[in-house]
């Protein structure tokens, strides 16, 4: 006698034998449908904004308590926390300069604590870091970043360094966890811990982007003016959109893997 499938069994079976087009649409539908709900629920857009950087920070906070509770580091990419720890530095750096508000105090504590992370790595637990599984080559990232940044960047009147620097900051943060993904795809096995950091990035990706897409919609697209003419516009729109599909995938299979009371993450062949 077979087990009674549940509906979310079934539902993710379904999704799963389906073309990575099928997949591609209903992930697009699935998107605008929680863009439409945060758009009734939420009122003020700019929490969604701080609620990201709080998920964020939470994330940190998770890697922090299996470094300290499993004295183990094994599964977490050292390339990404470093990756995390420029765009924030530099994103810091732009904060103090053209405009301090709440999101410098979330992005400097952030920052402490993956500072933090990275000592822990280097020096305290070096010996369970998997070195060889961390093997992407970040300047891969690093310098279109930075080409990017020299050729696209605001044009508000602020110091040309300065705008340079955010811009760089911006695209950089759509690509931090490239490195992350790779440990995960060379391993298959993700430890809860390491899953549940991913996650919250993940999460917080969707709200920053939710962020930007419905501020877009509320001004009539008169927020796009504000942030200056030219391409720059549209490159942050892009780089939100960006990080929030690299991790729509990891995001699927972790949510159907804790629905299905499984502790730890095995991906298929293909996934990140």
């Amino acid at each position: 006698m077979r087990p009674q499938r549940t509906p979310i069994h079934a539902v993710a079976t379904w999704v799963r034998r389906q073309p990575p087009k099928v997949k591609a649409f209903l992930a697009v539908v699935s998107g605008m449908a929680a863009l439409v709900l945060l758009r009734f629920v939420v009122h003020d857009h700019d929490n969604l904004f701080v609620a990201a950087e709080a998920v964020h920070s939470l994330g940190i906070g998770v890697l922090i308590y299996k470094l300290m509770k499993e004295k183990t580091c094994a599964g977490i990419s050292l390339k990404s926390q470093e990756l995390t720890a420029i765009f924030l530095a530099v994103r810091l750096y732009c904060s103090f300069v053209m405009e301090y508000d709440i999101h410098t105090i979330l992005d400097l504590s952030t920052l402490a604590a993956t500072l933090w992370v990275i000592y822990m790595i280097r020096f305290k637990l070096k010996s369970s870091y998997m070195e060889d599984k961390d093997n992407f080559a970040i300047y891969y990232v690093l310098i279109p970043c930075a080409v990017m940044a020299l050729l696209v960047h605001p044009s508000t009147s602020h110091n040309l360094v300065n705008r340079i620097s955010w811009a760089f900051a911006v695209y950089l943060e759509a690509v931090s966890v490239l490195p992350q993904l790779r440990v995960m795809q060379n391993t298959k096995i993700v430890e809860p811990f390491t899953a549940h950091y991913v996650f919250a990035l993940g999460v917080a990706r969707f709200l920053a982007c939710a962020h930007w897409v419905l501020q877009v919609l509320d001004s009539r697209g008169h927020l796009l003016v504000a942030l200056g003419y030219g391409l720059w516009p549209s490159m942050v729109l892009i780089s939100e959109i960006v990080q929030t599909f690299i991790l729509a995938d990891f995001c699927y299979y972790y949510v159907k893997s804790v629905l299905g009371g499984q502790l730890v993450l095995r991906l298929p062949p293909g996934v990140v």
